[in-house]
């Protein structure tokens, strides 16, 4: 039986497949209602398929109760080397572990035409990989996911090369469709193409592109570290679940909002009157985060230890979609219900906050908005340069 913890526009094609191929598979995804220990019981292959790797490694620790010794998690996000080895780390050793990411987008997710990149020992499920398409075996484990952010340093600052083309053509009179006839005879010819109309679907989102450069832009790297601040101002403006196509509208364009709001599918909605957080310029401000599942219910009611570590793992994946991680934490505000809870609070909060702590106030209050809870955490976050 195979387990595939995925979600977003690949996981649901890349299924699919497997399905079609004539293998028993069990799909986990948020909001689902299982839990994903429950979904890889049993399995002989867990495939992951998610955002980032803060995802993957909430998603992978959840899951831990339910894997069976001698299985094998076949990790297939864009998370990059360094997480593979912490997912090494993280899981237990009678647990293999393989790295897999792909090249290419919803289409050939669909009908089977994706590059797997594979680091580590394959022998156990290069034909489960091969329904996805040609697989290439790199190497040791983290190979693929190295080949994979060392591929997409090349592809994703080219496109926003192209983009800056185009406005300068535009601002020199130059007719884009002209221009790009020029570059389709250059070897930038395809990705021209590509940047001619900004595509209406999404096939790769600007919001992933820019998180793979964050993984990949390592210091020195000039070109894909100012591709990355470009794909970040577009991000902050609004376009992270558009196309990465949409670059050409925002390089050159208009002013963007000064106050953009965020609200991520993949952590649990407000309840409409306030946003998860707000990015002004370089600066976010987090909204009091407290613990709600994706149904609106409280998360360890009464618990303190439990409320932590469910607002920590949501702030988690805010700060990692702004490209932040706790170190960017400038002024963090904790409101409890009970001081004397305080240590539990506190534990939960170190294996987050590991570095120099920030500015920080706790405030004892009576009581929050609904019975049940005992902490809410606001944040203001220092985002990267």
């Amino acid at each position: 039986m195979i387990a595939f913890l995925g979600q977003g526009r690949m996981g649901v094609p890349m299924a699919r497949r497997l399905t079609q191929a004539g293998h028993k598979v069990t799909t986990w995804r948020r909001k689902s209602g299982v839990s994903a220990a429950a979904a890889v019981d049993g399995a002989e292959l867990v495939i992951t398929m998610l955002s980032d790797p803060a995802a993957v490694r909430e998603v992978l620790t959840a899951a831990l109760p339910g894997l069976r010794p001698g299985a094998t998690v076949v990790e297939m996000s864009t998370i990059g080397p360094e997480a593979v080895r912490e997912l090494r780390a993280l899981l237990p050793a009678e647990v293999g572990l393989v790295d897999a990411p792909v090249l290419g987008s919803v289409g050939p997710a669909a009908d089977g035409t994706l590059t797997v990149l594979a680091g580590g020992d394959v022998s156990g499920c290069r034909e489960v990989l091969s329904v996805f398409g040609p697989v290439r075996e790199l190497g040791p484990l983290g190979a693929g996911a190295a080949m994979k952010i060392a591929v997409m340093s090349a592809i994703v600052p080219a496109q926003v090369l192209l983009a800056e083309t185009f406005a300068y053509g535009e601002a020199h009179g130059v007719d884009r469709g002209a221009l790009v006839d020029v570059l389709s005879g250059t070897p930038l010819g395809t990705l021209a193409e590509r940047l001619r109309v900004p595509s209406a679907e999404t096939r790769y989102s600007l919001g992933h592109a820019t998180k793979d450069l964050e993984l990949g832009a390592w210091e020195g790297a000039s070109m894909a570290g100012a591709a990355r601040a470009r794909l970040q101002e577009a991000r902050a403006a609004g376009l992270g679940e558009r196309d990465l196509t949409a670059i050409t509208e925002h390089v050159g364009g208009g002013a963007a909002h000064r106050a953009v709001p965020l609200n991520l599918p993949t952590i649990p909605a407000t309840n409409g009157r306030y946003s998860h957080a707000v990015r002004v310029g370089d600066m976010l401000y987090v909204s009091g985060q407290a613990a709600f599942d994706e149904q609106g219910n409280i998360v360890g009611e009464g618990s303190m230890a439990a409320q932590s570590e469910h607002i920590f793992q949501v702030i988690s994946r805010i700060l990692a979609d702004q490209g932040a991680t706790f170190e960017d934490i400038a002024f963090i505000r904790t409101y409890v219900t009970d001081m004397d809870q305080l240590l539990d609070y506190g534990r939960v909060r170190a294996k987050y906050i590991t570095g120099t702590p920030p500015a920080s106030t706790t405030v004892e209050v009576s009581r929050l908005f609904r019975p049940g809870l005992v902490l809410e955490v606001d944040l203001i976050v220092a985002l990267p340069g």
